[in-house]
């Protein structure tokens, strides 16, 4: 096996492995509704369970519309892994993590109704609070801006004219 799927699996691994964990201790710990002071007072701590999408953004009954496009998601992320160079660790690495985030939270969607397991914040920023998150949402967050930045980084390459692709390898390596 290629040493750039031994990493994407063991970063899902990872992810999926603390995500699962952390929010059946949020179930188990935790009344929705409910504020504790986590981390020495630092993490606020609140059971909520989104229906959303990202921050809890609201958009009505749509379950199985927000788990098609999970699904269509994924598949993007897999065709650009399997486009990713072997050398391309960051890009690599980052879209490992954005797909074990979407799946630890595809996984709560079809689980249930109730939406996604939250229980991280929400924090007061004094003007606003964040939303509440969970360990998926920062793994998506985290490393989208990793591909992004990826993606950047290949693109001035390219304008440099320092990429070469093999003609053979059809973009990977």
């Amino acid at each position: 096996m290629q040493p750039k799927y031994l990493r994407a699996f063991a970063i899902i691994a990872v992810i999926l492995a603390l995500d699962v964990v952390t929010k059946a201790w949020a179930l188990r710990t935790l009344s929705p509704g409910w504020t504790v002071e986590g981390v020495g007072g630092l993490v606020p701590i609140t059971l909520t369970f989104n229906t959303g999408v990202a921050f809890g953004i609201s958009v009505g009954e749509m379950r199985w519309v927000i788990v098609a496009a999970t699904f269509i998601v994924m598949g993007a992320l897999v065709t650009l892994f399997r486009q990713a160079l072997e050398s391309d660790t960051l890009r690599v690495c980052s879209i490992a993590t954005v797909f074990a985030g979407a799946l630890g939270n595809l996984i709560d969607r079809l689980r249930w109704d109730r939406g996604v397991v939250d229980f991280i914040g929400p924090f007061n920023l004094g003007f606003t609070h964040f939303p509440i998150f969970n360990i998926a949402d920062m793994a998506i967050t985290t490393g989208a801006a990793l591909l992004a930045i990826s993606l950047w980084i290949e693109d001035r390459a390219l304008k440099a004219g320092k990429v070469v692709v093999p003609a053979d390898a059809g973009g990977r390596e």
